[in-house]
């Protein structure tokens, strides 16, 4: 397994490195079949930040499958105890959830939502204006190829909007959630594979999910 270690505002000391090499057998042990291991570490600058002043980010990458853990510390090895043990519970988690499938078994539905109906427009929209190159409508305006992204920062504020085109099969609700377990937020974008929307599953509260749909008026007039 390749483990690759790199650093944000920060030089990686060869101690880091030794313990960090010595601690990933806890990754291997879980998902022999890791095939790479990027762990980033970051400083954080401000002293008012100094319980989080070091940042540890984990990611496994095994075959088409991405496992991701964060956590942030006082010091670089406790922040890596505490991103480790993340990871290792999700590891865990996709272990379990291929041997359920094996099984046949399948997870509760989540909680729909339904699809989101915009309102009818009440008044004819203005033409649309040129909107300068640094302005939020820019950022979005550009053509991009898979895995480019454009930042624009907005006028003289120290706002800055960055856009990423990302490629994606369509999927189902389950794999969804599956995905956004793995990658560890609290929402998951994707294509419906049975709509064909875009849509959003996000966390509720405790194990209940929601689920959010995207859709025109123009496309609900046809269903």
């Amino acid at each position: 397994m390749e483990i690759v270690v790199t650093g944000r505002h920060t030089q990686i000391k060869q101690r880091f490195r030794d313990v960090v090499e010595s601690k990933m057998n806890r990754v291997t042990a879980i998902a022999p079949d890791a095939e790479r291991v990027q762990i980033v570490l970051t400083h954080e600058g401000n002293p008012r930040q100094a319980d989080t002043a070091q940042r540890v980010e984990i990611t496994v990458i095994a075959g088409r499958t991405v496992v991701r853990a964060e956590a942030s510390s006082t010091d670089e090895f406790s922040a890596l105890d505490m991103a480790l043990d993340k990871l290792t519970l999700r590891l865990r988690r996709t272990r379990d959830r291929r041997k359920d499938h094996r099984r046949g078994y399948t997870n509760p539905v989540p909680v729909d939502m339904g699809a989101i109906v915009p309102e009818e427009p009440k008044a004819e929209e203005p033409e649309p204006v040129e909107e300068p190159i640094n302005s939020p409508q820019a950022a979005v305006a550009s053509d991009l190829g898979p895995g480019e992204s454009v930042e624009v920062q907005v006028g003289d504020t120290p706002i800055v909007i960055r856009r990423k085109l990302h490629i994606a099969e369509p999927m189902t609700i389950d794999e969804a959630l599956y995905e956004m377990e793995l990658i560890g937020h609290d929402f998951f974008l994707f294509v419906n594979k049975e709509t064909n929307r875009p849509s959003v599953v996000y966390h509720r509260h405790g194990w209940s999910y929601g689920v959010f749909e995207i859709d025109t008026p123009e496309n609900v007039k046809k269903d």
